[in-house]
């Protein structure tokens, strides 16, 4: 099991199986939530327990997917496709080593010119 968190501890969770490697996006969404690519693994929906959510708010931001952050210390924490079984939870919010190395890279055309793509087994300009 792990367990993760928001900087503030308003929002924490806990995942009872396994983690999907992680995986980078450097999509322009993600670019502008965290400030430069997001690094998340994921879990199935029944694996992810949240254990305090009253800092929770869900952001719907396209049409297809919303992400959830924390609203008292705006720590980004999850992307959720709609229709989708898994949730993905942002590498960082976990709690000691994640287990969860680094796959590969996603939306690599639209990185940013501030940083390097490092890391990883692959990389692709869609998902």
């Amino acid at each position: 099991m792990k367990t993760g968190s928001c900087l503030c501890g308003a929002v924490s969770f806990e995942v009872r199986g396994a983690l999907r490697p992680t995986i980078a996006c450097h999509c322009t969404q993600c670019r502008k939530q965290t400030g430069t690519y997001m690094s998340a693994t994921s879990c199935a929906d029944g694996e992810l327990a949240l254990r305090r959510q009253d800092g929770l708010k869900w952001f719907r931001s396209s049409e297809k997917a919303q992400r959830g952050f924390c609203m008292e210390c705006g720590s980004v924490l999850f992307w959720k496709e709609d229709g989708s079984d898994t949730t993905s939870i942002a590498a960082g919010s976990i709690d000691g080593p994640s287990g969860a190395p680094l796959e590969g890279h996603i939306f690599c055309a639209s990185a940013g010119d501030y940083y390097e793509i490092a890391g990883g087994s692959y990389r692709k300009d869609r998902w």
